[in-house]
């Protein structure tokens, strides 16, 4: 098995067997490992133009594998599908926002554009 990058920096991933699952009807992306659910990040898509732009509202990990690497794992998964997909984001969770702040190399997925009708009535 070979690791990538230098070894004093914590590889994005550091577990096997993860799978995402997008749950549009309850608006969050799931975590699992093999069987077990470890989690999600919670979303909604807002068209802005001809653009879907996704926020990112919420990471919930089950208590039982906090502080294990599983968060910094879901938001990795989900930043790079979307990244592929084309999608921009919208970071309201705090730990994607430090997430972005750690790995800047995702900062050209951010949406610096307001939603139609966001600022009405606001000045």
């Amino acid at each position: 098995m070979s690791t990538q990058g230098s070894s004093t920096e914590t590889p994005k991933i550091v577990h096997d067997d993860l799978r995402v699952e997008r749950d549009p009807d309850r608006g969050r992306i799931e975590l699992w490992q093999k069987a077990q659910f470890i989690g999600f990040l919670g979303y909604t898509e807002q068209t802005v133009g001809e653009e879907t732009v996704v926020v990112l509202q919420h990471t919930i990990i089950h208590e039982a594998f906090g502080r294990r690497g599983y968060a910094r794992a879901l938001v990795t998964i989900v930043l790079e599908r979307l990244k592929a997909e084309g999608f921009l984001i919208v970071p309201e969770c705090s730990y994607v926002q430090d997430y972005l702040r750690r790995y800047p190399e995702y900062a050209p997925l951010v949406f610096r554009g307001g939603f139609e009708g966001e600022s009405e009535g606001k000045q």
